[in-house]
C-alpha cells in the first residue's frame, strides 16, 4: 500500500491521541499549498489516508500537528505547555510505490516523529 498516513499517541496519557487536528500541505512553485485539514479518531488515526495511493506524487510535503489545541481540549495539560503545534513536519516521497508513515507521539512539553511503517 503506497500513499501517506499518520497516528497520535499521547504520551502523557498512554492513550491513542483522539482528536487531534493535523493541516496536510504540499509544496508547489516554491509555496506551500494546504491540501486538507483532518482529525484523528478514537484510535488517534485519521479515517481516510493522509494522501491515497492514486494521488501520490513524488515531491515535498508537510503536517502540521495542532499539540496545544489537543490538550486544550482534553483539559490535561499543565498551563505551562512547551510544545503549541509541531509545524512542519516535512518530509519527501520519493517513490510512490512505497507507503510513508508519520506518526507523532506527544506530550505537552515533547514530541517525536519518525517514518514507521
Amino acid at each position: 500500500m503506497a500513499g501517506i498516513s499518520t497516528h497520535v499517541l499521547d504520551n502523557l496519557t498512554g492513550w491513542p491521541g483522539a482528536g487531534m487536528r493535523i493541516d496536510f500541505s504540499v509544496l508547489e512553485d516554491g509555496r506551500w499549498k494546504l491540501l486538507k485539514t483532518l482529525v484523528t479518531n478514537a484510535d488517534g488515526r485519521t479515517d481516510e489516508p493522509v494522501l491515497a495511493p492514486a494521488d501520490a506524487r513524488i515531491g515535498e510535503y508537510e503536517l502540521a500537528f495542532h499539540i496545544g489545541d489537543f490538550y486544550g481540549a482534553q483539559k490535561l495539560a499543565p498551563q505551562a505547555l512547551f510544545v503549541d503545534r509541531v509545524m512542519p513536519v516535512r518530509f519527501k516521497l520519493f517513490d510512490t510505490r512505497q507507503h510513508y508513515h508519520v506518526p507523532m507521539l506527544c506530550t505537552p512539553w515533547s514530541c517525536a516523529t519518525y517514518r514507521g511503517s
